[in-house]
């Protein structure tokens, strides 16, 4: 089959963007020191109970280890770029790697952990989960291609026989990566949290050093991506809508997020709530004492709440009040109160909050399904990019991370319409240096400055109407 192109338009492509990817996975392994045969048939206890079979079982010269991209049907050198070094798409295999270099150690020694590599508080995320392993399962290849691909006891073998399909594979256990909600389902473990063991990046975990948790669905689909999307590909499971996968991204982070909220054992901390929730630049933030001293807060419209209170990270929020102004307009209002409500029921007290919480993330399932069959087609995601820029969106990015994922959400709609042919590379070269600056305006938290940002920003606007 003729190779395809499925990787975002790269001309000037922004550090910041893969900087995030790496920070929000934290992670590192060894390359594997052998390459072996596909397995057998799984047993039948083995289907039943979904056996993780390790990533050598995948490695074979006829599957994915392939030192060449010549294969017919796939590339089948997938684990050399799963494995390599120089790129953010090497990043799963080096998760475990991590755990023992000198951050990692330090960390685990102001949470009194002895050995992140053993800890089921780091494994969660930094290894494969896998209830049951077979004898070629290493903790130590990191995130293998079972933790996105689902254990593969079922599907193996089945996978290449001559009779194979997508959907057939589907059914044995492979997990269906070519739909949006199940691929959030997936990402979101790691990159967002759990209430799985060793699936929560916590505010303590954090205060120890670890990276803060970002996330965006496509764009971190991009930096991963180990195959091409070529004519076989899109016979088998149809082409990928960048859109779709950002807003139903969007959609997920937001519901996985309420949901984790509404777990008294993960809400709160002791006496204190737990700040993972919480934005962090609302608090991070300078201190001034002198008498002359002004607020350092810009007030966001969007969070109806008291003065000097940290305000739930609503980053997603932002974005899916964009999305849904386009596509899913008869839910604009509604999703907007229900927001504002979550936002000021935060300051009555956890009963409101946590029943506002179940209203909004009624809301954000909803969105999902919804943006899941939508069709995304070129003047919608111009209205998008457009909506995210302008007046109606703009005033809500007071805080680093809401303005981060903006910048993250212009970038990978803009690559979407380039990788399907709806916006040529030269004409969106225009628009490249305005998200550039934008990156720049977001690439240190600590000099981050809201209306510079969106000066930044709101200037990619009249860029963006003449491509239309």
């Amino acid at each position: 089959m003729q190779m395809g192109k499925d990787i975002h338009w790269k001309s000037s492509w922004s550090s910041l963007a893969a900087g995030l990817f790496c920070l929000a996975l934290a992670g590192l392994a060894l390359f594997l020191s052998a390459i072996a045969a596909p397995a057998p048939v799984a047993a039948a206890n083995d289907l039943a109970e979904g056996t993780h079979l390790g990533v050598a079982s995948c490695g074979g010269s006829t599957c994915h280890g392939r030192q060449e991209a010549d294969g017919e049907v796939v590339r089948q050198d997938e684990l050399m770029r799963w494995q390599e070094e120089s790129t953010p798409g090497g990043a799963h295999s080096r998760a475990f790697r991590v755990l023992r270099e000198p951050r990692s150690i330090a960390i685990a020694k102001r949470l009194g952990i002895k050995d992140a590599a053993s800890s089921d508080q780091c494994l969660g995320c930094h290894s494969t989960p896998a209830a049951k392993k077979g004898p070629r399962f290493l903790a130590q290849d990191g995130v293998g291609c079972e933790a996105c691909h689902g254990a593969s006891s079922g599907w193996l073998s089945a996978h290449y026989a001559v009779d194979a399909s997508h959907a057939k594979n589907v059914s044995l256990g492979l997990t269906p990566l070519d739909n949006p909600k199940a691929r959030a389902s997936v990402c979101l473990d790691c990159h967002f949290g759990s209430a799985k063991k060793g699936q929560f990046v916590d505010h303590r975990i954090m205060a120890a050093g670890h990276p803060r948790i970002s996330f965006e669905m496509d764009l971190f689909s991009t930096l991963q991506q180990h195959h091409d999307e070529d004519v076989d590909y899109v016979r088998r499971k149809g082409a990928t809508n960048s859109v779709r996968f950002w807003a139903v991204g969007q959609a997920m982070a937001l519901e996985r997020s309420l949901n984790l909220f509404t777990k008294p054992a993960l809400a709160t901390e002791g006496i204190f709530p737990e700040f993972y929730f919480y934005d962090c630049h609302s608090c991070h933030r300078q201190i001034y004492d002198d008498a002359s001293a002004r607020p350092t807060s810009i007030n966001n419209p969007g969070r109806p709440i008291p003065e000097g209170m940290p305000p739930y990270n609503d980053e997603n929020m932002i974005m899916l009040g964009a999305a849904i102004r386009v596509a899913a307009p008869d839910m604009a209002a509604d999703f907007d109160a229900r927001s504002k409500a979550f936002h000021a029921a935060m300051a009555r007290g956890r009963g409101p909050a946590v029943k506002e919480a179940a209203r909004l993330r009624q809301s954000a399932t909803q969105l999902a399904d919804r943006f899941s069959r939508a069709s995304f087609g070129r003047d919608q995601t111009f209205k998008i990019m457009e909506t995210i820029a302008g007046q109606a969106i703009s005033p809500r990015f007071t805080d680093y991370e809401g303005s981060v994922q903006s910048v993250m959400a212009i970038d990978t709609l803009l690559n979407g319409l380039v990788n399907a042919g709806q916006v040529s590379e030269v004409a969106a070269s225009s628009l490249r240096g305005q998200i550039n600056t934008a990156y720049a305006a977001v690439d240190d938290p600590n000099s981050y400055k809201p209306l510079k940002f969106r000066r930044s920003l709101g200037s990619a606007v009249r860029t963006i109407r003449s491509l239309r």
